[in-house]
């Protein structure tokens, strides 16, 4: 009696990184596939803290993805996929944000910035609400969304990870390349100069910010897909 086909597809939501990039590796589609949508929405949020624009975010992520696959047999399994291709995100983003803007100077940023004194703070997320009140919320997510642009890089990009994307400092450091005080001192600035940009204006769940449906993640897992050489990865 033959096996039934779907009794052979491979579950790859319960696999490791290193099996899913050994599959990857060796042709499998769907691997490749999943890595992707695993890691969209914080890649697509990292990239976008860099590059301020949704579509140049997209562009960033799918690139990155492109030169990622080119790379997978020097994944070692060191690092998370996820931390890997953060930093691969980083590098492409930096690439681009180079050849358009100034850096931003850290020594800018006044001393009294540090000064003690409450910070703003945000509850993470909401229950279930009528439709005048979502609509109350996605104004507001709009005024957070633009004072989260206005903030220098550096603190921006710790900002996104440790609220939005609710990663540990330890995660932040190791995915940013940075020391664990200056991921506390950065978060504390950028708290700080959104408390001077919106006091008295919001009340609004951080994880919600910058909201990556799922139309989005099809589009750019499907659009790496078709960047790839022909033949390289098998059907799922």
């Amino acid at each position: 009696m033959n096996t039934p086909a779907n009794a052979l597809a491979i579950d790859y939501a319960q696999l490791e990184d290193t099996a899913l990039v050994a599959l990857a590796r060796s042709g499998h589609r769907g691997a490749f596939r999943h890595i992707m949508q695993r890691c969209n929405q914080r890649l697509f949020r990292v990239a976008r803290s860099v590059t301020g624009n949704d579509a140049e975010a997209e562009d960033v992520v799918q690139e990155a993805y492109a030169r990622a696959f080119g790379k997978l047999r020097t994944f070692r399994g060191e690092a998370s996929v996820l931390t890997w291709l953060t930093r691969i995100v980083l590098n492409e983003a930096h690439g681009r944000l180079r050849q358009r803007r100034i850096t931003v100077e850290l020594d800018q940023i006044e001393a009294s910035q540090m000064e003690s004194g409450r910070v703003l703070a945000f509850p993470s997320r909401f229950g279930s609400e009528d439709p005048a009140a979502d609509a109350a919320r996605a104004q507001i997510r709009h005024l957070l969304e633009g004072a989260i642009d206005q903030l220098p890089e550096p603190f921006r990009l710790v900002y996104v990870m440790r609220e939005i994307e609710e990663c540990t400092v330890e995660e932040t450091a190791a995915n940013l390349g940075l020391r664990a005080e200056t991921v506390k001192t950065r978060l504390h600035r950028a708290r700080r100069l959104l408390r001077t940009a919106l006091e008295g204006t919001l009340a609004a769940t951080m994880t919600e910010a910058f909201p990556f449906l799922g139309a989005r993640c099809d589009r750019m897992t499907e659009a790496v897909l078709q960047r790839l050489p022909p033949g390289v990865l098998r059907g799922e």
